[in-house]
């Protein structure tokens, strides 16, 4: 990127709220503050003022019916609005994809790289999570009975699109291989280590999930698991199944629903240890515990095996950087296994030191992941993606 500042464009699936992919793109839109964001829908406001401060350019979705609130509804048509945004003459276009933004149409001669949450999970190996007889009616099964195969074929056609791929955790750089024949480079998404470690206090007697309630995400097993242990559980957060966990909760678990943002970390700060119960494509909330201090007790699968050093792997002497151990995992998502590993948390308790875990998750900070991002784009990082032959 020699001879002046590159023109760039950014492009991100929607902007309806403050998540994850929001907190990457709001990085991107830091790092290059001249650049147009294209997305396929906004809600003004929703986003932070560093996003909302940037030009923004949407799709024909933002003019169709309810698609403010049921935008999901427009998932057949999505690939179509992706590929009929004009993209302004530029130099880089950035995408920050989990849907369709990878599939955009970059104009003539610019190099998109794309910056991959994940391949749509929902149309390959999670499709049931959110399309099973007991998560959608008849209606939508039957229409992704019908799409589901285009919208693969569509998937994947689009990624020769893509010049260059990076995946947010070694999982998601798996699953690019596997259904788009591409390596893809990783590099981690941003943690904000320093607000959680600020929060760092004494332990008291409760353990902690912070998750959407939503059925994949395990939460009614981590329940169920405490319902035999004569441990307190408090449960931060909030969705459909929340109902059906309250109608049967036994005392010792607490539901909070979703807290305020400033009394998030020293909540986390004082469980005894966070639980981690499903598979995630990588897992910030985890390393929010880490970061405050608190260890993990997770799930052994999907993007908890980058970020948590469990105690059998530190054991073996499997890992690479750190000084000790941040937590530990179950083998799988079953009542009777998260209530072994928390007796067995209990045995081992001593293993874990704060000022360590602490210190392992300053490398997942907005600022390491600042600089990977720069030298990535810039064409100087280590973990230049390859892409594969065809």
């Amino acid at each position: 990127m020699s001879g002046g500042s590159p023109r760039v464009a950014l492009v991100h699936d929607w902007l309806v709220g403050m998540r994850g992919g929001e907190k990457v793109l709001e990085v991107f839109a830091n790092l290059f503050p001249q650049a147009t964001i294209y997305t396929l829908l906004h809600k003004p406001g929703s986003v932070s003022q560093t996003i909302e401060s940037h030009p923004i350019r949407t799709s024909l979705l933002q003019q169709m019916p309810l698609a403010r609130d049921r935008y999901r509804y427009y998932l057949p048509l999505l690939p179509t609005f992706a590929e009929t945004m004009t993209i302004e003459p530029v130099d880089l276009v950035i995408s920050i994809s989990h849907c369709v933004a990878k599939g955009i149409v970059p104009p003539e001669g610019a190099r998109h790289v794309s910056y991959v949450l994940s391949p749509m999970r929902y149309i390959y190996d999670r499709y049931d999570d959110y399309f099973s007889q007991s998560r959608s009616g008849l209606l939508t099964r039957t229409a992704m009975s019908w799409c589901r195969g285009p919208l693969q074929r569509w998937d994947k056609r689009s990624t020769k699109r893509v010049d260059e791929m990076v995946g947010i955790s070694e999982f998601i750089s798996e699953r690019i291989e596997r259904i788009y024949g591409r390596q893809a480079g990783v590099i981690h998404p941003p943690v904000e280590v320093e607000r959680f470690a600020q929060a760092r206090r004494a332990s008291e007697d409760y353990y902690l999930i912070v998750s959407a309630l939503v059925p994949y995400k395990n939460v009614d097993v981590a329940v169920e698991a405490f319902r035999g242990l004569d441990r307190r559980l408090v449960v931060v957060g909030d969705g459909p199944v929340k109902e059906q966990l309250e109608a049967d909760c036994p005392p010792n678990v607490t539901l909070k629903g979703w807290v305020d943002d400033e009394e998030l970390p020293s909540l986390v700060a004082g469980c005894r240890a966070f639980i981690f119960p499903n598979v995630e494509d990588f897992g910030i909330a985890p390393l929010e515990a880490m970061a405050a201090g608190r260890p993990v007790i997770a799930l052994g699968q999907g993007g908890a095996r980058d970020t948590v050093r469990d105690l059998d792997r530190f054991a073996e002497g499997r890992l690479d950087g750190g000084d000790g151990p941040t937590g530990l995992f179950f083998d799988e998502p079953t009542p009777e296994a998260i209530a072994r590993a928390v007796v067995r948390f209990e045995a081992e308790e001593d293993a874990f030191h704060p000022s360590e875990l602490t210190a392992w998750t300053r490398r997942f900070d907005t600022d390491c992941f600042t600089q990977k991002i720069r030298d990535w784009v810039g064409g100087e990082s280590t973990v230049q993606p390859r892409r594969m032959a065809a």
